[in-house]
């Protein structure tokens, strides 16, 4: 007879059952009979939480993964972003922070199972959700479907990567436990099955049959037709709020058999530009996770049991009736912090869990210390416009209309646009862009004089002013390309042609800046200084120093009377502030790229307006919403 959830949840609470396997009979697999998972013959259940290994500095995984394993979790989800590894077609990155290979053996040396979700989309709210950007160098490409030009740069990513993941499957004697196939499928418009079944021979091609092979997709009818497939165990996705019956119920619609599995429990949310810092109760989490562990169900804390940091240009962003690119922290309320900190919600899920299963003995390790290394001045060193030649040292595109970072395979960053006034303008006249042309945000000057700005579903005109032959030139941000919520690929840059008063400009020169190029080999600390205006108004870059006191710990920067730009610190790109619009007023600065016994190179490009005095201010803790902590708001 088929066991009961009541009866199952009590198995799994006792413990395991020791039917004791061979060494050489590693097993991971389905009963359906039982409605369970079996591991080498027993009954079994994970509690796992994710983690964003491309979020996390690489000397920090060892302790965020050990603060999981101490919170009472056997198992972690592990998201493989394509673009973070294949930066270009066929050139491969799997060094330093993106050795994806010595993570996964971190894990194990812990005593973590894993979870591996490797796309090749993955969501996340990661930049394109994980796609490259080259792949528009297509323009008519149609993403995640069986279009050929998709399938190629898939099949031969997945040749690449999933031969370094097989030797760590549970049955190779590894930790990983089970693969995901694509990411919530269902709710994207294609519904193309034939695309699935391509993932699936693929992976079962080069990961062997005895792999467990899922799928992830939200509760809705809809979403779990599109986006399941047979051969593929489908798992579902809700937060806390949700009726556990009912969504499980889901499940069950689809998986009539088989253990239920919450693959994404939502323990906290994201934060948008200029939207609230958003919190999720805890007491409403430990509730939720409580529930469905009665059930003798599978969950995944995921967005997230420790979120990160979106460095440098990783951010990606929604599409929900307009575009909303998310912040650069990536603390999402989570049981662990931004910084890894252990939190109330964290200690609420483990009393959870211990009542369901043993903890590890032993304490919690703390947080990891922080220093407020005071206030550091800067110095205006050079407006953007003035250091072209070093940003862009192959000289600008010519063009006749503006062309997109894609056509000129610029994926993240900066280009300027450069023309002239083609007549003289004595009265204010109309710079206008068509809709959704200004791809994320234009930076206007005119004669190297800030104009104002131009912004994606928002201000698409100004009023300029000036003489025939006025330099005008129109400072283009990447802000991330849509993640998730949209149906069409997100190519950046000027989609369409600028206009004066309803007159097209042509004549384009286009420069593609290669800002972090020339950081990361110690631009503009190590050159000569430049003789460039004092103004505080338009982009421009401001440099400094400091030293810390024989310490390295983390901080946070605050950026008093900034406006909205970028930070590095020793060529390392801390990612995106935006203090006018909130609600981030810190960026976290993990200890492990400061210096120790030598001065710390500090260079920020303010693209709006730097304060009267330029000056950083170095936080022990970080600030949301214009206050300290975390929001109130629940």
């Amino acid at each position: 007879a088929r066991m009961g959830l009541p009866a199952l949840a009590l198995l799994l609470t006792g413990g395991f059952l020791h039917t004791q396997a061979s060494p050489s009979a590693r097993s991971f697999q389905l009963d359906y009979e039982h409605n369970c998972f079996r591991k080498d013959g027993s009954p079994f259940r994970y509690i796992s939480g994710s983690i964003h290994y491309a979020r996390v500095p690489r000397p920090a995984w060892r302790d965020r993964l050990l603060k999981m394993y101490m919170s009472g979790l056997s198992t972690v989800q592990v998201y493989v972003p394509w673009n973070y590894h294949e930066t270009l077609p066929g050139v491969y990155d799997f060094t330093g922070n993106q050795d994806v290979e010595a993570f996964l053996d971190l894990t194990a040396e812990l005593g973590l199972l894993v979870i591996l979700r490797p796309g090749p989309y993955i969501c996340a709210e990661w930049e394109m959700g994980g796609l490259p950007a080259w792949l528009l160098w297509k323009p008519d490409i149609v993403l995640r479907t069986s279009d050929p030009a998709y399938l190629a740069a898939v099949d031969s990513w997945l040749h690449v990567l999933l031969p370094k993941i097989k030797p760590r499957l549970y049955q190779q004697g590894g930790n990983i436990i089970s693969v995901q196939v694509e990411n919530e499928y269902g709710s994207y418009y294609a519904c193309d099955y034939g695309y699935l079944q391509h993932l699936l021979g693929s992976f079962r091609a080069l990961l062997g049959s005895e792999v467990l092979l899922f799928t992830t997709d939200s509760t809705g009818a809809e979403e779990l037709r599109c986006g399941t497939l047979q051969g593929l165990y489908a798992t579902v996705d809700f937060g806390p709020g949700s009726n556990v019956t009912e969504a499980f119920g889901a499940q069950r619609h689809v998986e009539p058999k088989g253990p239920l599995v919450n693959s994404e429990y939502y323990t906290g949310w994201l934060d948008y530009w200029g939207e609230a810092h958003a919190s999720t109760s805890t007491a409403w989490v430990a509730r939720g996770l409580e529930d469905m562990l009665q059930l003798g169900a599978s969950i995944n804390m995921q967005y997230m049991f420790h979120g990160g940091t979106n460095f440098a240009y990783w951010s990606g962003a929604d599409y929900k009736d307009q575009y909303k690119p998310v912040t650069t922290s990536y603390d999402y309320d989570a049981p662990l912090s931004e910084a890894g900190d252990p939190t109330e919600k964290l200690f609420a899920i483990r009393t959870v869990i211990s009542k369901f299963q043993p903890l590890p003995v032993g304490p919690m390790p703390p947080a990891t210390p922080k220093y407020a290394y005071g206030s550091v001045a800067l110095q205006k060193y050079a407006d953007l416009l003035d250091v072209l030649d070093v940003l862009c040292p192959s000289g600008p595109i010519q063009s006749q209309f503006p062309l997109t970072f894609e056509a000129l395979k610029q994926a993240y960053g900066f280009m300027v646009y450069r023309t002239q006034l083609p007549w003289d303008v004595p009265d204010p006249a109309t710079l206008g862009a068509p809709p959704h042309s200004i791809c994320d945000r234009g930076y206007v000057m005119l004669q190297k004089e800030y104009q104002g700005t131009l912004e994606r579903d928002g201000q698409t005109t100004l009023h300029v002013m000036g003489r025939a032959g006025d330099i005008l030139d129109l400072l283009l941000e990447n802000m991330g390309r849509i993640s998730f919520g949209a149906n069409t690929s997100d190519f950046k840059g000027l989609l369409g042609n600028l206009s004066l008063n309803s007159r097209p400009l042509s004549n384009w020169l286009i420069y593609p800046l290669a800002i972090d190029t020339a950081v990361q080999h110690g631009w503009p600390q190590a050159a000569l200084p430049k003789s460039s205006s004092g103004g505080r108004v338009g982009p421009a870059f401001y440099t400094g120093t400091f030293e810390t006191p024989g310490i390295a710990w983390d901080t946070f920067v605050k950026f008093p009377g900034w406006s909205k730009g970028l930070l590095w610190i020793n060529g390392f790109n801390l990612g995106r502030y935006w203090t006018r619009r909130g609600p981030q007023q810190t960026l976290f600065v993990p200890g492990s790229v400061l210096h120790v016994g030598r001065p710390n190179n500090i260079t920020v490009l303010e693209l709006e307006e730097a304060p009267p005095t330029p000056l950083l201010l170095f936080l022990d803790q970080p600030l949301y919403n214009r206050t300290l902590g975390c929001s109130t708001t629940e």
